[in-house]
Order: C-alpha cells, then sequence, then structure tokens
C-alpha cells in the first residue's frame, strides 16, 4: 500500500445526444490526461452521450411527446457492452496506458429491449473491459429513463494500486452500498455524478473521512448555450444556463481536499494519492475491520444477474 498513482478527474460536458462526436472528444481527453501521466482517468455519470436534463425542465407543456422522443434519441446514441464503442474506448486506454473510467447510457439492441441503463465501465491499461457496474436505483424521474442494476457488478476492480469502487450518483447516499465498497478493500473510490450541490461536496467529504480511502467525485460541467437549437433542452427558463457546473473534487483520507473544486469551466484535475496514507489513517478507524462489529451488525448481498427470465 506504499504504492502512489496520479488520478485525472475530466470535469466536460459530452457533446449532447451524439455518440460519435463525444467519443472523439472523449479520445482527446484521454490523450491530454495521459499526456499529463495520469494512470487512472475517470469522467462524468453517462458521459456518453449526455443526461437526461429534459426530466428536470417543462418540456412537455413546451413540445408534446418530447420526453418520449428525446427517451429514442438517447437510446440510438446509447452503447452496447461489449459493441464498437467499448473497443474504441479499450484501445484508447491501451494507448494511454491507463485505466479509464466512464459513464455512458448502457443500452442492449442485441437482446431487442428498450432499456437504457446508467452504467459505468472501466478499462484496463490492456484495453480490457474490466468493470461493468449498473446504477442500483436511478434518483426520482430518472427510473422513467433507466432501469435498475443489480448485485452482479458490485465488484470492485483490482489493479496494481489497490482495488477501486465505482459508485454513480446518489447511489452514495446508500449507507449499505457503500460500506459493501468499504468491505471489498477499496483503497480509492470513485463517484461519477450530476450533482454539483455543496452538500454532495459534503458528502464527498464524509465518505473519505468515514472509509479512510480516497475519493474522486467527477460531475459534468454543462451550460445550455453549447446547444442552443437543442429541442430536448429548451423547457427551462432564459438564464438557466449552466445546468450542471462542475464541483469536481479528489479528497484524501480523513476528508482533506486535494484538487478542486472547480466550478462552472472545463477542466482535468490531477493529483498523486499516496496509497500508504489509506493504511496510516485506518489506524484510527477502519469500519469494516477493528471499527466493525459482524457479531451484532450482518450484511447480506444478493450478487446474481436480475434477469427477465430463468431457463428450467
Amino acid at each position: 500500500m506504499g504504492k502512489s498513482v496520479k488520478v485525472a478527474a475530466v470535469q466536460a460536458a459530452p457533446v449532447f445526444l451524439d455518440r460519435e462526436a463525444t467519443i472523439e472528444k472523449t479520445l482527446g481527453l484521454i490523450e491530454q490526461a495521459a499526456a499529463g501521466g495520469a494512470q487512472l482517468i475517470v469522467f462524468p455519470e453517462v458521459f456518453i452521450s449526455g443526461y437526461p436534463f429534459w426530466l428536470w425542465g417543462d418540456q412537455p407543456a413546451v413540445i408534446p411527446g418530447l420526453e418520449q422522443k428525446a427517451f429514442a434519441r438517447l437510446w440510438e446514441e446509447g452503447v452496447d457492452v461489449p459493441g464498437p464503442v467499448t473497443d474504441q474506448l479499450g484501445e484508447a486506454a491501451r494507448l494511454a496506458g491507463a485505466y479509464i473510467m466512464i459513464g455512458v447510457n448502457e443500452r442492449e439492441s442485441s437482446f431487442g429491449r428498450g432499456t437504457l441503463y446508467n452504467s459505468l465501465l472501466t478499462f484496463s491499461p490492456d484495453g480490457e473491459l474490466v468493470g461493468h457496474r449498473r446504477k442500483l436505483v436511478p434518483t426520482y424521474k430518472e427510473r422513467t429513463v433507466w432501469g435498475a442494476g443489480d448485485g452482479s457488478t458490485l465488484e470492485l476492480v483490482e489493479t496494481p494500486f489497490g482495488r477501486i469502487a465505482g459508485m454513480i450518483c446518489w447511489e452514495n447516499f446508500m449507507p449499505i452500498a457503500r460500506y459493501h465498497a468499504y468491505a471489498q478493500g477499496a483503497s480509492i473510490y470513485v463517484a461519477v455524478t450530476m450533482d454539483d450541490s455543496p452538500s454532495w461536496l459534503a458528502m464527498m467529504q464524509a465518505i473519505a473521512a468515514e472509509a479512510r480511502i480516497f475519493v474522486v467525485a467527477v460531475c459534468q460541467q454543462f451550460g445550455r448555450a453549447q446547444f442552443p437549437n437543442e429541442p430536448a433542452l429548451s423547457g427551462f427558463k432564459p438564464d438557466d444556463d449552466h445546468l450542471v457546473s462542475g464541483n469536481s473534487v479528489i479528497v484524501a483520507p480523513g476528508g482533506e481536499i486535494i484538487a478542486g473544486p472547480v466550478k462552472g469551466d472545463e477542466t482535468i484535475l490531477t493529483a498523486d494519492l499516496d496509497l500508504g496514507q489509506v493504511v496510516e489513517q485506518k489506524h484510527s478507524l477502519d469500519v469494516t475491520g477493528h471499527y466493525a462489529r459482524p457479531d451484532v451488525f450482518r450484511l447480506t448481498v444478493n450478487t446474481k444477474p436480475n434477469l427477465p427470465f430463468e431457463t428450467a
């Protein structure tokens, strides 16, 4: 655990509802982060190819049927896992010599199903897809867009510099889900999100203090002015430009912020993480070790895939 790793948190906007243009932008950002020496490069929630902002505006009153049409566009620009997009991202990770974590709208077109999933993919430096995580509970109105994940995608990613947990947005407010990640031995905790609120930043510091691990929280910086003629963004007030402003942050074990937050700009935050700090900090608090009481509290996790049918 005395190893160190350089991480990069990419705070940027996708090319909204345009998979190919977003991939092109993504590849350029990966090259930029890798040129700075990053060994772990993290992109925001559903970076390919955008978040369903229309859920939070008044679009149904503006354009009848907009939600259905926007969903169909989001599905059309979605990502098959595995598929051509994962091949491209894997090759980018290989060329960068880095781990890449990126949020995508995942579809299952090969099965003929119309459900989308809010997923977090992880690629290794040899180009392999080594992590495939689906958000357990889409938040509130998001349930009209994304299906729910299951326990089969909860495993951490094993790397030479420790185990990496990946959590998606408000899953981070689920104490038992967090605890399960801690209990698997995470030393780096990645939280991809669309939440740029002060309470979110406080939660990231609380997680780092609670688990005594590094936290890398990455959010999009998305302004409507970038897409002035986009119907799916038409239901907001004229002065609602920054639908999400970033506030990405990197936090050390114990809760000290070591990079960010940055608000209102696209940027790449970087930090060198000394993994030895994880062990040092757990001397006083290890919530799944010497500060746990498994004789009193017990966690059971169902790791089976939740398939739509079973074969007898």
